[in-house]
Order: C-alpha cells, then structure tokens, then sequence
C-alpha cells in the first residue's frame, strides 16, 4: 500500500457497522492482510458477500452487536449512524472502535464536530486529522425523506496510545 499517508490499513482491519461493505471491501482492495466486516443487519451483510465477492475479495462477515465485537486489530474504519435518530448513536461505535484498535479512521456529520473532539478528549484519544467532504447519502431507509441528502461530512483519523 505504499503511497498512502499512513500505514494502518495493512494488516488487521475491522469495519463495524459495515452495511453493504465498502469500506471493508475497499480495506481488501487496498491490500490488508485481514479484513472482517461486522453488522447487526443480515440483510446488509448478504449484499455485502454479493459485494466482495464481486470485487473478488475476501472479507470474513460477522453478524453482530457491536458491543460484542471481540479481537485485537491494527485499524477500525467505519460510517457509524450520525445519531439524527438516535443521539449520539455513534458515541457507542466510537468508544468500542478504541477498545479494538489504536487506530480509528471514522466518518461523522460536520455539525457534530465540536462535541465529538471533547468526546474523543475526554476518552483519552487524540484526534491525527479531520478532513471535511460532503457527501451524496440516497434514500435507502424508510426514514429517509428526501430521494438523496448531501451532507457535510468529517473524515476522522483518531489514535489512541496503548
């Protein structure tokens, strides 16, 4: 993977709440050695096996909690709920992120980004790098209103010292 800024997608990857797979598939596709995708939605994780198997990779599925999650891996990815429905639904994906790896590379609305760094502070992680995009979400649940949002998104690098 030589060429990107940082090394932490090389080896073991985990992607919870990783819905259809992209960001555990785009993990293969870029090299790492191990890559496991959780999700409590089986429907999500069967797209997700069509999905790999597709791009002709190999990801292990795990249907699951989060909070059940175990192991010891090098990097979490993940684009947790941005807590429109629930509040602060991703603080709970935050903080078993840093249980599993030291690093975290995770995805949250912009308007939140004020009171995710004094979450992040107060457990002990640092935030490396914030890049803001926006991004096109189409109308995939029974919630959603309109037929795409674009929303103004943060690209979180967190490390945390072991």
């Amino acid at each position: 993977m030589a060429g990107f800024e940082h090394d932490d997608l090389e080896r073991r990857v985990v992607d919870i709440g990783t819905g259809t797979g992209r960001l555990a598939i785009g993990a293969a596709l870029m090299g790492a050695k191990k890559v496991v995708g959780v999700d409590i939605d089986k429907d999500s994780l069967a797209i997700a096996k069509e999905n790999a198997k597709t791009a002709a990779v190999r990801v292990q599925w795990v249907q699951s909690e989060i909070e059940r999650v175990k192991g010891k891996f090098d990097a979490v990815i993940m684009n947790p709920p941005y807590g429109t429905r629930t509040t602060h639904a991703d603080t709970r994906f935050l903080e078993k992120a840093l249980q599993l790896a030291p690093v975290v590379y995770s995805i949250h609305k912009s308007s939140t980004r004020e009171f995710l760094l004094k979450f992040l502070k107060k457990l002990g992680a640092q935030v490396s790098q914030v890049r803001s995009m926006k991004m096109t979400i189409p109308h995939l649940f029974e919630f959603h209103e309109k037929r795409q949002a674009i929303v103004e998104i943060d690209l979180y690098r967190i490390i945390q010292e072991r």
